[in-house]
């Protein structure tokens, strides 16, 4: 009995498991797990705290074997498994939204998601449905609130279904293929490997900045022509 509660409480560590970690998710669930975040991140609203982004680029990156503690994941079977994860994910958040409307965003009582909604719903009102779903891929939150939102506002499935599929894809495999394509380049990169994180979820936004850029600056345009 004594030896069956040490061997316990020394495997009790290896298990605790921190879901904000991408080192820890990595190590503990691999390749599967990266497809698990996804699908919750951006299928379920109680993912909306889960790292996407840094999860992905940690797993590209643990691709080429230099990140520290020895772990190193496949680069197919990885790619394959975070596009079925992100794109299911996503129709999975649309037809919850679209069965039980806006009642889950409304019973919410999380300020973040709340933010995420409105953030969701003028991407809606501003770009359209074809580029607020691709551009929503690349901001947190927005990214899970948004599904269940277009369902709920009864964006055509099959204008949803084309673009949350061309953005998914764009979104994980590219932050993939980023992680991996440092991690192949640049010597000793585990060094880096917090600092990278952070530029490369500030580069995520990259598209959505620009395009608000852009769209302020046309509306600057057409009220002096106005004038």
């Amino acid at each position: 009995m004594t030896g069956l509660a040490t061997g316990a409480a020394a495997a009790a560590p290896q298990l605790a498991v921190n879901v904000l970690s991408t080192q820890s998710l990595l190590s503990a669930f691999g390749v599967l797990g990266v497809g698990v975040v996804l699908f919750a991140e951006t299928g379920l609203l109680i993912g909306f705290f889960l790292p996407g982004d840094s999860l992905l680029f940690t797993a590209g990156l643990l691709c080429t074997g230099t990140a520290p503690g020895g772990l190193r994941l496949s680069l197919a079977p990885l790619l394959a498994v975070a596009a079925v994860g992100a794109l299911a994910g996503s129709q999975c958040g649309y037809l919850i939204g679209r069965k039980a409307g806006g009642a889950l965003l409304a019973r919410s009582r999380s300020v973040r998601l709340q933010e995420g909604a409105r953030r969701a719903e003028e991407l809606l009102e501003r770009y359209g449905h074809a580029k607020a779903i691709v551009l929503a891929r690349f901001v947190p939150v927005v990214r899970t609130v948004l599904n269940p939102l277009a369902g709920a506002l009864r964006v055509p499935i099959g204008t949803f279904t084309v673009w949350q599929v061309a953005g998914g894809l764009v979104w994980s495999l590219g932050l993939i293929l980023a992680g991996y394509a440092l991690g192949s380049s640049v010597p000793n990169v585990d060094r880096y490997l917090l600092p990278m994180v952070g530029v490369i979820v500030a580069l995520s936004l990259v598209p959505l900045v620009a395009e608000l850029y852009r769209s302020r600056r046309a509306a600057v345009g057409q009220k002096g022509a106005e004038g």
